[in-house]
Order: C-alpha cells, then sequence, then structure tokens
C-alpha cells in the first residue's frame, strides 16, 4: 500500500525538480520517487566493475564461504 510523504523543499530544489520531472514527462512525486531508488540501489548495491572486483578476490570468496558455512550451521559469532 503507498504511503503519502510530505517533503519540504526550499523553492530552487523544487523549481529544479519540477523541470527534471516535466523533461520526463511525469509527476513530480514520480520523478521524486525513481530518483530516490535510484540513488539507494547506486549506494546499496555493488556495480558490474565492483562485482568483477570481489570475484576475482580469492581470500575474501574464501572468507565468505566459511562465513555462509557457519552461519548455516548456526556457529561463531554474530555482529551486528
Amino acid at each position: 500500500m503507498s504511503k503519502t510523504v510530505t517533503l519540504r523543499l526550499d523553492d530552487e530544489t523544487y523549481g529544479l525538480f519540477r523541470r527534471f520531472a516535466e523533461d520526463d514527462n511525469r509527476p513530480l512525486s514520480n520523478f521524486i520517487e525513481t530518483a530516490v531508488k535510484r540513488y539507494i540501489e547506486e549506494v546499496e548495491y555493488a556495480d558490474e566493475f565492483e562485482m568483477a572486483e570481489i570475484r576475482a578476490n580469492e581470500p575474501l570468496n574464501r572468507s565468505l564461504r566459511r562465513g555462509y558455512q557457519d552461519a548455516k550451521r548456526k556457529q561463531g559469532r554474530f555482529v551486528e
């Protein structure tokens, strides 16, 4: 279920968002939602280059496999 959020923007930021939304021919709320989702994806997920670097790092992969096996067996110490 969708939620309504109140957002306070200064005039300059509002104008910038409004222009981008109009250029994309979409409502302001949809533009903001899409921009925030893209930002989260960029910050939270590894891109293809980062993933290639991770996959090529064999010591890291061994450590991750050991940690995964420990977690499956409910062994080890978990840090929050």
